[in-house]
């Protein structure tokens, strides 16, 4: 039985790792952190894991964090940085699921996260958390830095069209949208239901930060380096992304179907739909699936994958947790093989 950790599990993929942990069979629930709801039950937080988590929230403390086996950091941005250094030192194996270790360069960091970072000397120890790509990195890895949600959906679908070589990797773009639980939970005018219901707007169109952590991981699975166009979209809905991705075939003579299912024939949780599908984010809700379609419109040289993730559980906290399964030798679907919610 393996003794977790959480800090910072007031938000939603705070919320979403006590519903997923609490099913596993190998975790034992220690320490669940909030110094502002410190005294408080989760489940009075959180009325939906009532008989599930019995847990109340504490003040964070490295002793008692230091206790765990593993640590899972469901914080804002800079938060991990400061405090995972000295977890790691005593043995913990620390699964982030912020951007402070995902950013390999830490000038690069600092330019879209705007703050200094402190702990540059895990960052090339940091293993980024996709297990499709890292899957034996993250077995011994004692830092993992799970993946953003845009980045999860678009490196999914372009992956094996780049990986193969088959597309221009300085013309791509990813149309994508997201519910609004993306914008976490904190109270914002934005995420408001009058301002955010019956419209969809884009943002972050001249740069937004996920940016380059999805130019980083698909530059690494290319020979050279990558130029992406990526536009965000805030959908009136409470979960999912849909990633629409576009490139220019350099290759059409391939069978692309049959190319993204050699790919992804072996992984418990990236579905290739048949050919002419278009994945819903209602299929994926609640799940730790991606499912993905491939089509080339009249058969021309351009390519449109379709990507579908919920946001909050192959997004965040669930990948958090299949990289916890890897790391800790249980079955890569344990506490994650649940059956999508509809309607």
């Amino acid at each position: 039985m393996i003794e977790v950790g959480i800090v910072g599990g007031t938000g939603y993929t705070g919320a979403e790792l006590l519903r997923l942990l609490s099913a596993h069979p190998g975790v034992r629930l220690k320490v669940l952190t909030s110094r502002a709801e410190a005294g408080k039950r989760a489940d009075a937080w959180f009325p939906h894991l009532r008989g599930r988590v019995d847990l109340s929230f504490t003040a964070p403390d490295d002793d008692a964090l230091a206790a765990c086996q593993a640590v899972f950091f469901a914080t804002p941005h800079a938060t991990a940085m400061k405090l995972a250094p000295a977890l790691i030192a005593r043995g913990v194996r620390v699964i982030d699921l912020s951007a402070d270790f995902r950013i390999r360069d830490a000038a690069v960091f600092k330019r879209w996260y705007a703050h200094e970072h402190t702990s540059p000397e895990l960052l090339n120890e940091a293993v980024y958390g996709l297990p499709e790509v890292n899957r034996e990195a993250i077995r011994s890895a004692r830092l993992v830095a799970a993946p953003g949600c845009y980045p999860t959906a678009a490196q999914l679908g372009f992956l094996p069209l780049i990986e193969n070589g088959l597309i221009d990797t300085q013309t791509l773009i990813a149309d994508c949208k997201s519910g609004v639980s993306g914008a976490g939970r904190e109270a914002k005018v934005g995420s408001l239901f009058a301002e955010s219901a019956d419209t969809l707007m884009a943002y972050g169109v001249a740069g937004h930060r996920h940016l380059p952590e999805i130019e980083q991981g698909l530059t690494r699975a290319s020979s050279g380096p990558v130029k992406l166009t990526f536009v965000p979209h805030l959908t009136p809905m409470i979960r999912g992304i849909h990633a629409t991705l576009y490139g220019r075939l350099t290759n059409t003579d391939v069978d692309l179907q049959a190319l993204f299912e050699a790919r992804y024939r072996d992984e418990p949780f990236v579905d290739v739909l048949p050919a002419g599908a278009h994945p819903e984010t209602r299929s994926v809700r609640g799940s730790n699936i991606c499912r993905i379609a491939v089509h080339r419109p009249q058969g021309g040289d351009t390519v449109v994958v379709l990507s579908a993730i919920d946001n909050l559980v192959k997004g965040a906290a669930g990948q958090a947790v299949q990289c916890f399964n890897l790391m800790f030798g249980f079955d890569e679907r344990a506490a994650l093989d649940g059956v999508p919610l509809s309607p």
